[in-house]
């Protein structure tokens, strides 16, 4: 008689990218409490806009509209960048980093919106899915030298953004643009770190 003993293989779920896996739930949770108040909670937290600055939601506004979506398919189109590009990101800067990154990219973008625009509301990650594609496309520097797939990124990625500013469109193109700088200077400012 022959016995075959057999190896129990056990895979286990690993919470691997744990700033891009919270990121996301967070956004997840965002479009349900939007969902259970009837779309309150956008305008009193997940999007911004020019407000009193005597305001003290005006200041977490700055932070919280990129959790905010309008909707599924502009939840889904930015959270599945998100969860493409995010974990590379993430392993490859540290998730301290990464948090940091996502955290001035959502100040600077919120910023840069309210100084520019003073009748519309601003919500969403794609801010944040432009700098992480710039930090992927940085984190090829080495030795000084700057990589060609990073400035063929920045002239396909950048250069529709500035074309289709001029479209009506509904869609913060300047939100693109400066996401994806933030990300080439954190990018830059991170390689500089680790050499």
């Amino acid at each position: 008689m022959i016995c075959m003993a057999s190896k129990r293989t056990i895979i286990k779920i690993q919470y691997d990218s744990p700033v891009i896996l919270t990121f996301s739930l967070l956004c997840l949770l965002s479009m349900f409490v939007n969902y259970l108040t009837n779309n309150a909670a956008q305008g009193l937290l997940f999007s911004v806009y020019r407000s009193s600055f005597t305001d003290p939601l005006t200041y977490v506004r700055l932070f919280t509209h990129v959790l905010g979506h309008a909707d599924i398919g502009h939840f889904l189109g930015n959270i599945c960048l998100v969860l493409v590009l995010g974990p590379v990101v993430e392993s490859r800067y540290s998730s301290k980093r990464l948090f940091w990154a996502i955290v001035v990219t959502a100040l600077v973008t919120g910023l840069v919106h309210i100084a520019i625009f003073s009748k519309v509301a601003l919500l969403g990650a794609s801010g944040i899915v432009f700098m992480l594609i710039f930090l992927s496309s940085v984190s090829g520097i080495r030795g000084g030298n700057i990589p060609v797939s990073l400035i063929l990124v920045a002239v396909i990625y950048l250069g529709q953004e500035v074309l289709d500013m001029f479209l009506s469109d509904n869609i913060s193109q300047l939100t693109h643009i400066v996401g994806g700088l933030c990300g080439i200077v954190m990018g830059f400012r991170m390689a500089k770190k680790r050499r």
